[in-house]
């Protein structure tokens, strides 16, 4: 039986419509994939709390957690996950990576250019095929 893992990544968007992505580092699992920052959603926790709580322990920063953006499903060889993916934008502080490999900032029109983690792209497709505000 393979574990199921729920996670939750956060889309953050700065003033030039760039999106926050995180390498994920070697002694990760699915390492040197890009995500969208998030983790797991502990007992007693909603998507939201979780989401903001993975940040802070993260990437020292806090956000704001707003519309959820899509919800997949992706049966990876040894676990299955569930990763929700949420808009938020920053509160307080510039993210720093305590745990990954990279960060960076990256305009929409080429988060594809990065090697995203297969549940992320149906976050990512969305996110480029949206219509500018």
């Amino acid at each position: 039986m393979k574990k199921n893992v729920h996670v939750v990544g956060a889309i953050i968007e700065n003033e030039h419509r760039e999106i926050f992505c995180a390498l994920r580092s070697p002694n990760m699992t699915l390492a040197d994939y890009w995500e969208f920052p998030g983790g797991k959603i502990e007992v007693g926790e909603t998507p939201e709390q979780a989401l903001a709580r993975e940040i802070i322990e993260e990437f020292n920063c806090s956000i704001k957690v707003g519309v959820k953006v899509e919800d997949t499903t992706y049966d990876y060889e040894t676990f299955i996950v569930r990763l929700e993916t949420y808009k938020a934008q920053l509160l307080s502080g510039e993210p720093i990576a305590l745990e990954h490999a990279e960060t960076r900032w990256v305009p929409r029109n080429q988060l594809l250019e990065l090697n995203f983690a297969p549940a992320d792209i149906p976050a990512v497709e969305k996110i480029i095929n949206e219509k500018e505000n």
